[in-house]
């Protein structure tokens, strides 16, 4: 029996803006020069760039104006004259590159083209003028290689593509590698010289190592290849190989995690730093004087840190701190004075918020996996006094939960829920065993270790078992569907977002420039093409055990998904109206896999919380207005959800 926590009654409840909205400012830079400050900030309540002079900061102004779909991520042309983004339309995928120049003030489209999707195939130290971009307007399967003006935005052909999945190319702009997938799943690699592809690959990979074994990049004088590496061990370790004699160097390696990012020396290439994240992120400093300053920084700041950018001399970063129970915030920090200089914080409003702290947890699976978790206790509860639960699943699901800031966490352990998120087995970062272990285990050992988080939370006295809902987009989706189809006496209730829910029209719906990759879903999930393997993902498909869906289920879909169509959803709704089973479907036109705008994410934040208080009695800010100040569509189910029915 849930006991009541009365200690929540006494604790302010988070609005779901202040959560969900736009922050104040997000993404700081420093351009490459040294001279300039840009970060994501509103601008008529849309996020868009603003720059200010590093010597003038307060002197910012907005260089962007996008006044529907929020700009999610900038950076600087190389030689600091401009700053550049790439967007799509309502959530398409196809993304097309856009510069602004600093000076001018002008905007123009690099990429002006119809259905394509630009890729960045390479950028340069010594030559800051030209980038290297993959276009597959001519073909939607296949990314031609170009190379890309930045400053007149002329396109110069360098390679027509009709066989590989990707390209490198060193600080010269010469392509130096082709990718592709081979028969058993894994990639083969080429060299390419003079823009001519070699007819055998110079490295390969079989499907267990595919991935955790990709290439990071030359050195600046191209003499050395970096290998993020699980080939002949589990863990990825860092590599650095001659690339005239092949030999090959260890640089680091961790029992427990793969090798993640690197820093890099400007004006070398050569790895400074590296991170490995297990449960929390930890650095390691190659280079004396890169370690005296993360070893600074760690003495001054509370929780998690990082380096978000960096000039060309090194001599100034903006690092970001995450106290864990307070907004995030951005300095500037100087190397050579050891000083920290107060840049923004994402979220001020937060500042005195009831923040929850996460915690890391281990897991056992019944088959003796480890499955790095992290739980938010909810506010005000008791240690040892079960209460209700909610298990949110990442998607992917080659992806993985990290720990810091979550503001789905907070606002769900503020409104008396605990959270517990779960890198089951298929996420990555954790070694290629821990991945290949999920191989064919769709709805199978993958959906065990979910349930054995519950059981878990349960027999440790913090989940009641009755008052458990399972959450989650994309594949987090999907495991929801599974979880109310599979194991109905689990689960007191479901929010699927963008989840699929029939996994052989989900392969057969994926997008073209996926195409070159397909082997990866084939060989992982199950073949459609070959019996054994469409019987496979049918057995693993929620859609054929709708009617068994028997506690309440949200589901949100963008209905311009290019991965999830929404065919997925429109599928498992019209099974479960056949078979009368109560669900609310909420639809927006105008999104994508996932909802950017913010209107749009907090009205179905606030569906979602409003269904949550009603499957588990929860507390929850009125829905309002918000639903209909956005896009969303109630398809499906309006009376389900208090306050949701007009």
């Amino acid at each position: 029996m849930t006991a009541h926590n009365t200690a929540l009654d006494t604790i302010p409840l988070i609005p779901r803006d202040d959560l969900f909205g736009n922050p104040s400012r997000a993404q700081g830079k420093i351009s490459p020069d040294g001279k300039w400050l840009s970060w994501l900030a509103p601008h008529d309540d849309v996020m868009n760039i603003w720059v200010a002079p590093l010597a003038v900061p307060d002197d910012a102004k907005p260089v962007t104006h996008s006044t529907d779909r929020p700009i999610r991520e900038h950076f600087w042309t190389p030689d600091a004259s401009g700053v550049g983004y790439i967007q799509d339309k309502g959530g398409d995928e196809n993304f097309l590159l856009y510069r602004i120049d600093i000076a001018s003030g002008e905007e123009v489209c690099l990429t002006p083209f119809e259905n394509t999707r630009v890729q960045i195939v390479g950028s340069s130290e010594t030559n800051k003028r030209e980038v290297l971009v993959g276009l597959n307007n001519r073909d939607p399967q296949w990314h031609d290689v170009h190379l890309l003006d930045l400053a007149s935005g002329a396109l110069t052909l360098v390679y027509e593509n009709n066989a590989y999945a990707g390209f490198m190319a060193d600080d010269t702009l010469t392509l130096r590698m082709a990718m592709a997938q081979n028969e058993d799943g894994g990639t083969d690699y080429y060299r390419v010289t003079d823009n001519v592809v070699e007819d055998e690959p110079f490295e390969s990979t079989a499907m267990e190592d595919a991935m955790t074994t990709s290439p990071a990049g030359y050195t600046v004088d191209g003499s050395v290849l970096y290998w993020l590496d699980s080939r002949g061990r589990d863990t990825a370790a860092l590599y650095a190989q001659d690339t005239e004699s092949g030999e090959r160097t260890l640089i680091a390696e961790n029992a427990k995690a793969d090798i993640g990012s690197t820093m890099r020396h400007h004006q070398t290439g050569e790895v400074q730093a590296y991170s490995a994240t297990y449960l929390k992120t930890e650095w390691t400093a190659i280079d004396p004087e890169i370690g005296a300053s993360l070893d600074w920084l760690g003495a001054q700041f509370d929780g998690e840190y990082g380096v978000m950018s960096r000039t060309d001399a090194d001599d100034l970063w903006i690092v970001w701190n995450d106290p864990g129970t307070a907004p995030i915030a951005a300095h500037i920090y100087d190397r050579k004075a050891q000083t920290l200089s107060p840049f923004y914080v994402t979220r001020p409003e937060l500042a005195d918020a009831p923040l929850q702290p996460m915690e890391c947890v281990e897991i056992t699976s019944r088959d003796g996996l480890t499955l790095p978790s992290y739980l938010t206790r909810a506010a005000g509860s008791e240690e040892g006094v079960p209460g209700p639960m909610v298990l949110l699943v990442h998607g992917g699901p080659w992806a993985r939960d990290s720990y810091g800031y979550n503001p789905v966490h907070q606002m769900l352990a503020n409104r008396g829920l605990t959270v517990l998120s779960v890198n089951y087995r298929g996420s990555t970062g954790f070694g290629k065993g821990f991945i290949n272990a999920s191989n064919h285990q769709w709805g199978l050992a993958m959906h065990d270790d979910l349930i054995d988080a519950v059981n878990w939370a349960v027999a440790q006295g913090i989940a009641d078992k009755d008052k458990v809902a399972i959450m989650g987009g994309s594949y987090g989706g999907y495991a929801t569907l599974a979880g109310l189809a599979f194991t109905p006496e689990v689960f007191a209730c479901g929010v699927d977002i963008v989840g699929p829910s029939n996994l052989e029209t989900l392969l057969e719906t994926i997008p073209p420039y996926w195409a070159p990759m397909v082997k990866i879903f084939h060989e992982r999930m199950g073949n459609p093409n070959t019996e054994e393997g469409l019987a496979m993902l049918k057995a693993a498909s929620p859609l054929y055990k709708a009617d068994q869906i028997i506690k309440p289920l949200l589901i949100g879909q963008g209905a311009n998904d290019p991965r999830v169509k929404q065919s997925e959803s429109d599928q498992i709704v019209g099974a479960m109206k056949s078979a009368n089973i109560p669900v609310t479907y909420v639809l927006y036109p105008d999104e994508g896999h996932g909802f950017a705008r913010p209107v749009n994410s907090i009205s179905f934040f606030a569906i979602t919380e409003n269904f949550l208080a009603e499957c588990l009695n929860s507390r929850a800010e009125s829905i309002g207005d918000v639903v209909s100040a956005s896009t969303a569509e109630i398809v499906e189910g309006e009376a389900h959800v208090k306050g949701l029915a007009a």
